[in-house]
C-alpha cells in the first residue's frame, strides 16, 4: 500500500490523502513489529520460529482453542494458519489433540516451549511499553485515542465485508 499509488493527485489531498497515509502506516507498523520480534529472537538465539508464529503463540497464551477459533478470536490474522500450526506442533511449541465431542476438530494449546516464547514476546512488549512512556513518545490517553479510532475503522471495514451483497 502506498500513498504514491496510481491515485489521482487530487485524491491524495484532504481526507483521502490522510486515509491512504493511515492505511500505509498501519501496514508498515505491522511489518515493523514483525521485524522487531525477529531481531529480538536473533538477539536471544531463538531461530526455530518466525515472528508470525511467535505472535500466534503470544496471542494464544494460556487458552486452549481450535484452529478456527484462532481467526475468529483475533489470535491470528494470516491466511496460512494450518501451515503455522503444523510447524509449531512439529517443533514442540504447541500441543494438539482431537476434540472428544467432534473428532473433526483439533484443539491446540502451548507446550512449555511455547510458553517460553510467549513469555519472551511479553517481556519485549513490556519493555517497549515502558520505553514509550518514559521517553514521552505516547501516554495512556494517546493510546486510548488511537485504539478507539482504529476500532471504529475495524468496525466500519467489517460492516463493509458483511454487507457487500
Amino acid at each position: 500500500m502506498s500513498i504514491h499509488s496510481p491515485v489521482a493527485p487530487s485524491l491524495r489531498q484532504g481526507f483521502m490523502g490522510g486515509y491512504l497515509e493511515t492505511l500505509a502506516l498501519v501496514e508498515r507498523l505491522h511489518r515493523l513489529l514483525l521485524d522487531v520480534i525477529k531481531d529480538e529472537f536473533e538477539r536471544v538465539g531463538v531461530l526455530e520460529i518466525n515472528a508470525v508464529q511467535a505472535l500466534l503463540l503470544f496471542n494464544v497464551g494460556d487458552h486452549e482453542v481450535t484452529a478456527g477459533e484462532l481467526k475468529s478470536r483475533g489470535y491470528y490474522q494470516g491466511s496460512n494458519v494450518s501451515y503455522n500450526l503444523k510447524k509449531l506442533v512439529e517443533l514442540g511449541f504447541m500441543h494438539h489433540q482431537r476434540c472428544e465431542i467432534d473428532r473433526r476438530s483439533v484443539r491446540v494449546r502451548l507446550t512449555e516451549r511455547g510458553r517460553h516464547i510467549r513469555d519472551l514476546v511479553a517481556e519485549l512488549f513490556e519493555r517497549h511499553a515502558a520505553g514509550l512512556q518514559t521517553s514521552g513518545v505516547i501516554d495512556l490517553d494517546g493510546l486510548e485515542v488511537i485504539t478507539a479510532a482504529l476500532r471504529r475503522m475495524e468496525r466500519y471495514w467489517g460492516e463493509q465485508i458483511r454487507y457487500i451483497y
